[in-house]
C-alpha cells in the first residue's frame, strides 16, 4: 500500500566552521594608547578603546552627598510615644466614666426592685392582717350536726 523507503547511503556533509569578521571603518581612526577621558561628562558619553572601538553610553551622574538636615531638639517618635500616652488617658477617663455610669444604673435598678418588693409585700401584709370587719367569702357555721347514713340533717 505504501511504497517502500528508498535506502540511501547516509550523506556525507562537510565540516564547515565560520569565523565572525571584525568590521572595519571607511575612514579608520588612530587609536590612542590610553582610553580619553572628557573633562566634563556630557549627557552620553563616548570613550575610545586601545583597540580603536568607541564604546558610547550614558553617563552616570556622580553621587551628590544629601544635604545635613538639622535634628528637631525632641525626636519624633518621642512626641508619638507622648501623644499615645495622652490619648490612652483619655480613653481610659472615659471608660472610667463609663465603669461609673454602669455601676450608678445597676444600684438604681437594684433600688427599685426592692422597692417594688417592699411595696408589694406591705399590700399582702394589709391584706392578711388588716380589719376583720370585711371578709370576703361564705361563712357556715354548724352547731350540732347530725350525719345518718351519709344524709347531712341540720
Amino acid at each position: 500500500m505504501y511504497p517502500e523507503p528508498a535506502r540511501h547511503a547516509p550523506a556525507e556533509r562537510a565540516m564547515e566552521v565560520h569565523y565572525p569578521a571584525p568590521i572595519t571603518p571607511a575612514v579608520p581612526a588612530p587609536a590612542p594608547l590610553v582610553p580619553v577621558q572628557p573633562g566634563t561628562i556630557p549627557s552620553v558619553a563616548s570613550i575610545v578603546l586601545p583597540d580603536g572601538r568607541i564604546v558610547t553610553g550614558y553617563a552616570i551622574n556622580p553621587m551628590q552627598p544629601e544635604p545635613v538636615v538639622a535634628k528637631p531638639p525632641v525626636s519624633r517618635v518621642a512626641v508619638n510615644i507622648a501623644l499615645g500616652g495622652v490619648g490612652f488617658l483619655a480613653v481610659c477617663g472615659g471608660l472610667l466614666m463609663l465603669t461609673a455610669f454602669i455601676t450608678a444604673l445597676t444600684s438604681l435598678i437594684t433600688q427599685l426592685i426592692t422597692l417594688a418588693a417592699v411595696i408589694f409585700g406591705g399590700w399582702i401584709a394589709v391584706q392578711v392582717f388588716g380589719t376583720r370587719g370585711h371578709q370576703g367569702g361564705t361563712t357556715v357555721n354548724i352547731r350540732k350536726a347530725v350525719f345518718k347514713r351519709n344524709h347531712f340533717t341540720g
